[in-house]
């Protein structure tokens, strides 16, 4: 394996300034956003589109860094009940398959999205209970009308360009579980896969380790981000795990984002490194800093250090002891 960073954590940085950073972290990979709530800070689609020069030549960058792309990012809500929202979701999506394509990234990361809860809603509905009975017409709404015909044209698409999808599990959106993951895979196509965050699986009450045999034994991890998440049981007891307090309110939330190794122990992230491996994935673990409590520079460093002593890098190679492989 290898660890990387999600790049939007260096916004305030130029491309050159951002691979320095990471260069001198000690990683070997970037995770970097071509729009939507990631943002483009450091990658102009169109311009990279447009001219295989310019593609060179940022690739060279990257690679006299040291460092690979291990994916595109585009996270936003293609089947927005906003039109303008979801045109624009779209056409960052397909042209970044497209950039992915022309470019050798393998990987390109959204979220599922949400729509509205019917064909005249102008907001976005997430149905988390099947009743009162109108949350499920809700849903069965979502899913067939909107989600499941939308994800079949973008795994065709990503198909003819030799991409896989991964898709991030947020709560939020209609793919939060690796049950829902599961489902919109087998009605869509084998492109569409995960991008699997721990830090949202925690505080759904959903054990990483287990998601990622889940989704490994049906070769549905795409991507891996490593966020941690704290949860307070004190506070969970008062506003429950779907709490809506601002993220800032980091004395009274339920639960908070932390830099790998402040929510959960190394015992834990080495579980999950090896459960990774043992389940097929073996490409990068890339870190996504949104920690509260900490600075970039700290929770960074803090994230490499600690996840260092747990990636696995090597390949197994035989049992000397029992002259098998695994």
């Amino acid at each position: 394996m290898k660890l990387g960073v999600f790049t939007p954590v260096f916004n305030n940085l130029t491309f050159p300034e951002m691979l320095d950073r990471a260069e001198k972290l000690g990683l070997e990979a970037v995770e970097i956003g071509t729009g939507g709530n990631p943002g483009d800070a450091h990658l102009n689609l169109d311009e990279l589109l447009a001219s295989s020069q310019k593609r060179h030549e940022y690739l060279a960058q990257v690679e006299n860094h040291g460092l690979i792309i291990s994916a595109f990012s585009c996270h936003n809500n293609p089947i927005s009940p906003l039109v303008d929202v979801a045109q624009k979701a779209d056409e960052t999506l397909r042209k970044t398959i497209r950039l992915a394509e022309l470019m050798n990234v393998p990987v390109v990361n959204e979220f599922s999205g949400i729509s509205g809860g019917n064909a005249t809603d102008t907001q976005i509905n997430w149905p988390t209970l099947p009743w009162p009975l109108e949350y499920n017409d809700n849903y069965n709404f979502q899913w067939e009308k909107r989600l499941i015909p939308y994800w079949k044209d973008i795994n065709h698409i990503a198909v003819d360009a030799g991409v896989k999808i991964g898709i991030e599990l947020h709560g939020g959106f209609l793919c939060h579980t690796p049950y829902t993951m599961l489902k919109l895979r087998e009605a869509t196509g084998k492109a569409i896969g995960c991008n699997l965050d721990p830090s949202h699986m925690w505080w759904q009450g959903i054990d990483p380790v287990a998601a990622i045999k889940i989704l490994g034994e049906a070769g549905a991890l795409h991507h891996f981000h490593a966020k941690d998440t704290y949860l307070d049981q004190d506070n969970i007891n008062l506003y429950g795990l779907t709490d809506m307090q601002p993220y800032d309110k980091v004395k009274s939330r339920a639960w908070s984002f932390r830099s790998v190794g402040y929510g959960h122990d190394m015992k834990t992230w080495s579980d999950m490194m090896s459960a990774l491996r043992l389940y097929g994935y073996d490409y990068v673990v890339s870190i996504e800093h949104e920690d509260p409590l900490m600075s970039v520079d700290e929770g960074l460093g803090q994230a490499v250090k600690n996840l260092q002593s747990v990636l696995i890098k090597d390949s197994p190679g035989t049992m000397w002891w029992t002259g098998d492989t695994i």
